[in-house]
């Protein structure tokens, strides 16, 4: 081969390695490393514009089986053990807590999740907020958090749906 059709090659192959890479990453909004109150690693999350909302992937491991309440959190800190630095559900425009509250819901408010025997989940969820909105409540000076409850929430009590401890939390890295 000559040392040009080399340089063209070379430069098609590195083209098509960025543009596969920003594939996979240009349109990510954030993403978390989730742990659990002892330090265990206990998934991911990643959020990606969906439509006109945000799409919420989760891989979670290590967790109690059965129906858990996530919600997202306006303060981007995990203290462990209880994650209370995390603060309340975020909540930009004041609303109660819950779909099943008349005045309800807030940004925070997310659907169950089911944990099967073996301590995983994997699902996607549909935030029903704004790429851009979700992106600025990010941006904002003490970021967000995920976190997954020990109980499932019941989708109308305020302020949390009666969804009990906070048993593994990640802090929302914006990409």
């Amino acid at each position: 081969m000559q040392p040009r059709s080399w340089l063209i090659l070379t430069a098609a192959l590195v083209a098509s390695a960025c543009q596969q890479a920003g594939d996979g990453t240009a349109d990510s909004l954030a993403n978390a490393q989730l742990r659990s109150g002892a330090g265990d690693a206990a998934g991911t999350a990643a959020f990606r514009p969906s439509g006109d909302g945000v799409a919420l992937t989760l891989s979670l491991m290590g967790l109690p089986p059965g129906m858990h309440g996530i919600h997202l959190h306006s303060v981007g800190r995990c203290d462990a053990p209880s994650f209370e630095s995390a603060g309340p559900h975020l909540n930009p425009m004041g609303k109660l807590h819950g779909a099943q509250n008349p005045a309800g819901s807030h940004m925070g408010d997310l659907p169950n999740i089911t944990v099967d025997a073996a301590g995983r989940a994997t699902t996607t969820l549909q935030i029903a907020v704004l790429p851009s909105t979700f992106s600025a409540e990010l941006a904002d000076a003490d970021g967000a958090a995920i976190v997954v409850h020990v109980a499932p929430d019941d989708y109308r009590t305020d302020p949390s749906g009666n969804s009990g401890d906070r048993i593994a939390c990640g802090v929302l890295e914006a990409e």
